[in-house]
């Protein structure tokens, strides 16, 4: 049986283009048909001016609706902070493990896999930032937990699950062949927290490395003799690059050139989202340390940053005003892109047939009003 949803007087990104209404067919979780809708229909939603959007896909999301995954390593967490993102249109994401233990990490990778096979809405994998990070580069992460990848890791890591697996690593403290071995095995490893030179940026590429997280943040800026991890991501076209926009994270001007240099392909609006999204109380605890947020901004008291206060329709937002992107340009570094990097596109990221029927309207201020993931509002 299908159920049909039209939507008319506002804005329907399909693809590259932008329609002024649509009618979409979904049987089962997929869209069957989806078709232009140019005269309103008298059980269309109005969109009032507002927009229709493919369902956004955040690869890093630390917590949200007053949880954190290293707190709560668990279906029940996951649960939590898929539901919190599903307010804000976030249709899939990567539950992420800050630098833990290898006994959190084992519990976090099997915590996905049981909230996965327990089909809850909107989990397609898990992220596991650290603890192979650079002290030097450690942001907010505890450096007590740090360690040096081996082959008990590797194998944890490397292990066949139900879901993606995303791994964030200085590659200058992973041996070359470790690198090739997890991507060979289907991680997406991703660089981050790191020191690491140009040189050993692309020999990590050539390796497999295809993620750069949170480009700009928790790596030496570019120069003009020493180019680093951030020149070998706009030289190089093969990594994909996570922004945070926020305009805290990284300053609009840099992200704006960013994006001249390297063009969008390959980049992707992330949040490194923390528990305060979504919920009442904003402060919380974090590995034992007072984190507060105030003004959007989520910090210890040494001013250090401590992931973000933003949810993914906020991003969209921020990179049309900020960044001055088309709002189609904005849903494909929202949703197309992160879908091409976890190799799911041919699920997600766009509303086309075929495809998942996971949406999300919006206001034209971009404000979230409803989530539908796999044909059904979140």
């Amino acid at each position: 049986m299908s159920d049909v949803h039209r939507f008319t007087n506002g804005h329907v990104v399909v693809a590259d283009t932008v329609w002024r209404g649509a009618e979409i067919v979904v049987s089962g979780e997929r869209i069957a048909a989806i078709r232009p809708l140019d005269d309103a229909a008298g059980d269309a939603v109005d969109l009032d001016g507002g927009w229709l959007m493919p369902g956004f896909i955040d690869t890093q999301v630390n917590g949200g609706g007053g949880v954190l995954f290293n707190d709560e390593t668990n279906v029940a967490g996951v649960r939590a902070i898929a539901e919190a993102h599903a307010r804000y249109g976030t249709t899939a994401l990567l539950p992420t493990l800050i630098s833990d233990t290898p006994d959190r990490i084992a519990l976090a990778l099997d915590a996905v896999d049981e909230a996965i096979a327990a089909g809850v809405p909107g989990v397609v994998g898990v992220h596991i930032e650290g603890p192979w990070l650079n002290v030097a580069r450690k942001g907010i992460h505890d450096p007590t937990r740090f360690r040096l990848l081996d082959a008990e890791m590797i194998a944890l890591l490397t292990r066949p699950r139900r879901g993606k697996v995303m791994v964030t690593l200085a590659p200058e403290l992973a041996h070359i062949d470790d690198i090739a071995a997890l991507a060979a095995a289907g991680v997406l490893v991703s660089a981050g927290h790191t020191e690491v030179g140009y040189d050993g940026a692309v020999a990590a590429f050539d390796a497999g490395l295809s993620g750069i997280t949170h480009l700009f943040n928790a790596m030496p800026a570019m120069v003009q003799r020493t180019p680093g991890l951030v020149g070998a991501a706009l030289d190089d076209p093969r990594p994909w690059c996570g922004l945070i926009v926020d305009g805290v994270h990284v300053a609009p001007a840099v992200l704006r050139i960013a994006l001249r240099a390297r063009g969008i392909e390959r980049m992707m609006l992330v949040t490194d989202a923390m528990s305060s999204v979504g919920a009442e109380v904003k402060d919380f605890m974090l590995q034992g340390r007072q984190i507060r947020v105030r003004d959007g901004i989520c910090s210890y008291e040494d001013g250090t940053l401590a992931g973000s206060d933003l949810d993914m329709a906020a991003a969209v937002a921020n990179a049309m005003g900020m960044l001055g992107l088309e709002p189609a340009v904005a849903a494909r570094l929202a949703a197309g892109n992160p879908a091409a990097f976890l190799g799911l596109a041919a699920e997600r990221g766009t509303l086309a047939a075929g495809l998942r029927a996971d949406w999300v309207r919006l206001t034209a201020a971009m404000a979230p009003v409803a989530t539908t993931i796999g044909g059904r509002q979140a």
